[in-house]
């Protein structure tokens, strides 16, 4: 089996979980006994200030909680750019990694940018693959504007139309078929 982290998995037009809706999740673990990510496009209306003071000063001014998935929603993960990516509790890629728990002083010195994410996605053995294999994820590599963009909301659309005019039908449905 390959191993998927560092790659996105991009919500394919026919997965209808209200979870996965037009998302896209960043997968920081894949093998034998499972996977488990964050959804990144989907911003809360609550700050980390007001939600969680003690990691806004890891983050910009303003910046929104994000809903990472519906696995433990009240855990919070920071996922970081950092200068050195050994620092972070789990690699993802390139310079990006998760930190859970107590952030040390050293590692704070360190990040670049964050966002703070309440949940996570997971799977377990075998599941993630079963979804594949039904096409309900198309797997594409993770950049970092995929991770850290201005427009979090338009990423589902975004990474589809990066993927092609095979893709273009479908970064064009709506969330809401019954809108169409």
């Amino acid at each position: 089996m390959h191993s998927l982290r560092g790659r996105i998995l991009i919500s394919s037009g026919g997965l209808f979980d209200p979870n996965f809706r037009h998302t896209v999740v960043l997968i920081g673990e894949h093998g034998a006994e499972g996977a488990l990510g964050v959804v990144l496009n989907r911003p809360s209306k609550i700050g980390v200030q007001q939600a969680l003071p003690s990691l806004a000063p890891l983050v910009d001014p303003g910046t929104p909680v994000y809903r990472g998935g519906p696995v433990q929603p009240g855990s919070a993960i920071l996922l970081a750019d950092l200068l050195d990516p050994t620092l972070a509790d789990l690699h993802v890629f390139g310079s990006i990694g998760f930190l859970t728990g107590d952030v040390p002083s050293e590692v704070e010195h360190a990040i670049r940018r964050a966002r703070v994410y309440l949940g996570y996605a997971g799977w377990g053995a075998g599941q993630l693959e079963s979804e594949l294999a039904e096409g309900s994820w198309i797997v594409d590599p993770a950049h970092p504007d995929d991770v850290f963009g201005d427009d979090a909301p338009s990423l589902w659309q975004r990474v589809l139309l990066r993927k092609g005019p095979d893709y273009a039908f479908m970064a064009s449905m709506p969330f809401d078929l019954r809108m169409n």
